[in-house]
């Protein structure tokens, strides 16, 4: 019985931990202008690591401004989100 306590406190433990270390999904698509679900998973991370202080907690973050920051910081994209930009002629 002491084991299983044990087991399951730490399960609880490492689910907690690697639940925190999971980065926020991108908001629902609220406008065509944002892309399809696979552009704009490409590009979440580089728009959470480049352009943070630009999206907000709802879903009018201005897009323009969000591809603006994109396009400056082109060169540290990753590859994934630099080939979306590329695809629509950005």
């Amino acid at each position: 019985m002491v084991r299983t306590f044990a087991l399951t406190a730490l399960l609880l433990t490492a689910a907690t931990a690697a639940s925190a270390q999971v980065p926020p999904q991108p908001p629902p698509v609220s406008s065509p202008l944002q892309g399809t679900d696979q552009e704009r998973i490409a590009c979440h991370p580089d728009v959470v690591r480049f352009c943070r202080d630009l999206i907000k907690d709802d879903a009018n973050s201005d897009v323009f401004a969000i591809l603006s920051c994109l396009q400056t910081n082109r060169n540290r994209l990753s590859k994934a989100c630099g080939e979306v930009l590329v695809s629509h002629g950005q």
